[in-house]
């Protein structure tokens, strides 16, 4: 029960994370290490998978693939969470602890994620 209830709970966030970049996309963007090209559309699209991700992971036909396909989302931003530690100036309405806490929690997420492979 606990795991289902923790399913739904990570579904239903990363579904508001992914809303979250189509209405404040700048602040995501903000976060992209400028190495990374074509920082609006990985924004945008990022934002798309986390919304699909999140509803996949709520529905047991595709619940698997969702799961792997967040896994492979939480290595894809890592660099930009590595980013806002790294650039803290940047970020200052944030903690600085809390910028270097989302580097473990990413870790966090991908264990959780991975419970529903």
């Amino acid at each position: 029960m606990v795991k289902d209830i923790l399913m739904y709970v990570l579904g239903l966030f990363m579904v508001a994370a992914g809303v979250n970049h189509f209405v404040h996309p700048r602040v995501y963007v903000r976060m992209m290490p400028g190495w990374l090209p074509w920082h609006g559309p990985l924004v945008f699209w990022s934002g798309v998978a986390e919304v699909v991700l999140g509803v996949g992971l709520l529905v047991p036909a595709t619940r698997v693939w969702a799961a792997w396909g967040l896994i492979a989302l939480f290595l894809a931003v890592f660099p930009a969470n590595l980013q806002m530690a790294l650039e803290p100036e940047r970020f200052r309405k944030i903690p600085r602890p809390l910028l270097w806490l989302r580097l473990p929690l990413q870790l966090v997420l991908i264990l959780w994620a991975g419970w529903y492979t």
